[in-house]
């Protein structure tokens, strides 16, 4: 029993210098708050610029010449990100772009932003192909113009169908914010590696990565039953 109490001791008195002591739990709550925050903001901007690009593309390949140069710049846009690593795009966005702001986050809000976009954008634009083209013509046939037969029309089907993919670009991105700490920002992961230095214990990053892995498992369950709903719905 004492090689048994030797053992667990050192073991528990990291936990409590990791978590406990100089209520250093006050700090992950601090970083996680902002990892959900950027997160967040960074998954309405990926939305809201994948939806732009994927309705561009796809209105350009069902044959509008008008819009050239937007698929020229969406298409230099979608090269730039998928192609670089968004560790370098966050640096440039803060020492350059942004070198005078001196906050982190939201230069992280809107690089996170920015690259989710491109990846939403394909997810749009997979869903929104996978509509009919007969619902596009009969929306015309009704005397719906192009914009007003994809806002009211074929975006909500689409919607639908691609919810699953955009919950799980969000899993995804919540988990890539645990390098914003490239940009000083006091995210869960930055937190946890600078209680690590002080306390000079590896037992911070184990809590991070316990508190990343119960956000992602809890979000997967709401993914699968986000699916199961919506595969009900399409046999009634």
């Amino acid at each position: 029993m004492n090689d048994l109490m030797n053992y667990f001791e050192p073991i528990m008195r990291n936990w409590y210098i990791a978590v406990i002591a100089e209520d250093r739990w006050k700090q992950y709550l601090e970083g996680l708050g902002r990892t959900l925050l950027i997160a967040f903001c960074a998954t309405l901007i990926g939305i809201a610029i994948g939806l732009v690009v994927a309705v561009i593309k796809v209105s350009a390949a069902n044959g509008n010449k008008g819009i050239r140069p937007l698929v020229w710049l969406c298409d230099l846009y979608l090269t730039v990100i998928r192609g670089t690593p968004v560790v370098v795009q966050l640096l440039i966005l803060y020492t350059t772009v942004f070198a005078a702001m001196t906050n982190g986050t939201p230069v992280a809000i809107i690089g996170f932003g920015l690259n989710s976009g491109a990846y939403v954008a394909e997810i749009f634009r997979s869903g929104i192909m996978s509509i009919p083209r007969g619902q596009m013509e009969a929306g015309r046939s009704l005397g719906l113009t192009s914009g007003m037969t994809m806002r009211l029309i074929i975006l909500p089907q689409a919607i639908k169908n691609i919810l699953p993919a955009l919950f799980n670009e969000f899993i995804t991105l919540l988990k890539e914010t645990s390098v914003a700490g490239y940009i000083a920002v006091r995210d869960l992961t930055k937190v946890a590696d600078g209680i690590k230095g002080r306390a000079f214990v590896s037992e911070p990053l184990f809590v991070a990565a316990i508190i990343y892995l119960v956000l992602v498992v809890g979000m997967t369950q709401v993914q699968k039953r986000l699916e199961r709903r919506l595969a009900k719905g399409d046999h009634r």
